[in-house]
């Protein structure tokens, strides 16, 4: 009677995670379907009309004439460009600049390593706001402004993943470097040949953390470049709320192709994503 009653239970704890799964699911993904559902709509009358009900979600006739206006209205394909070259030149270096800081103080004893530790968690919380304008005359007495660099170099090493591979290297197994280091490799192949390849988890969670936070960056592009030539995409959107009317059919079909890549790089990396959430405590 007792493991009936046990039974029953389980299936209801387990029909209610179920159902609190699916109201989360559908609450995250409201956004990103009324936002697709708004791109295919061709008509702006029906999605202004409709804009604060449920029929918004079903667009009366499906056409993709609002991504063919967003190419039409904007060199969308080289603001996509600059975003890819700037976000993956960040990413890359950054991988590289981060993991060998982080390499270095996990393996290496020397005087005031644990201050340096400090240092760079309590980097961690200071809002990029508080910096931007010092950083701004920096790169302008510099001559940096509108440029690539301004947007790639100031970006490139990060306290917060300094400190998450740093989590990582702290606890990785030191046999495999010993090993190599009677064999007589160096730290730096051991680093490259045995550390890096074993670490692609992290690396992974890194490398999608840092997309977001470079995909997403508004603020410093807007200050630091001019024109077209060196704007990112998220720069780029703001045109639509500078000319009158506002068609929001071209902003949804923008943001639709803004938000593709990302989806793309998370379908990519989703296994090591959530394998280094257990492994690091990333949350």
């Amino acid at each position: 009677m007792r493991q009936r009653s046990r039974k029953r239970m389980i299936i209801i704890n387990r029909i209610i995670s179920y159902i609190l799964m699916i109201i989360l699911a559908i609450f995250f993904l409201f956004p990103l379907l009324y936002m697709i559902s708004v791109s295919l709509n061709p008509s702006e009358i029906d999605i202004v009309n409709q804009m604060s009900s449920i029929k918004g979600f079903i667009p009366t006739t499906i056409s993709i004439e609002n991504f063919k206006d967003v190419f039409d209205r904007m060199p969308f394909q080289r603001f996509l460009f600059n975003s890819v070259l700037i976000v993956g030149t960040t990413i890359i270096a950054g991988l590289i600049v981060n993991s060998m800081m982080a390499y270095g103080l996990a393996r290496f004893s020397f005087k005031g390593r644990k201050m340096l530790v400090s240092i760079i968690v309590a980097l961690i919380i200071i809002p990029f706001e508080a910096i931007a304008i010092p950083l701004l005359l920096i790169t302008n007495k510099m001559g940096w402004l509108d440029s690539y660099q301004v947007q790639i170099i100031p970006f490139i090493a990060n306290p917060l993943y300094i400190f998450l591979l740093y989590q990582f290297f702290i606890n990785f197994p030191k046999d495999l470097e010993e090993a190599a280091l009677i064999d007589g490799a160096g730290w730096f192949k051991i680093y490259w040949k045995i550390v890096l390849p074993l670490s692609r988890p992290v690396l992974a969670s890194v490398a999608i953390l840092h997309f977001l936070m470079q995909w997403g960056s508004f603020l410093w592009p807007l200050m630091v470049t001019r024109g077209y030539t060196y704007r990112p995409l998220t720069v780029a959107m703001q045109t639509f709320f500078g000319q009158a009317p506002i068609y929001w059919g071209d902003i949804m079909a923008f943001a639709t192709m803004m938000t593709i890549p990302v989806i793309i790089l998370f379908i990519f990396l989703q296994n090591q994503f959530v394998k280094s959430v257990a492994t690091t405590g990333i949350k």
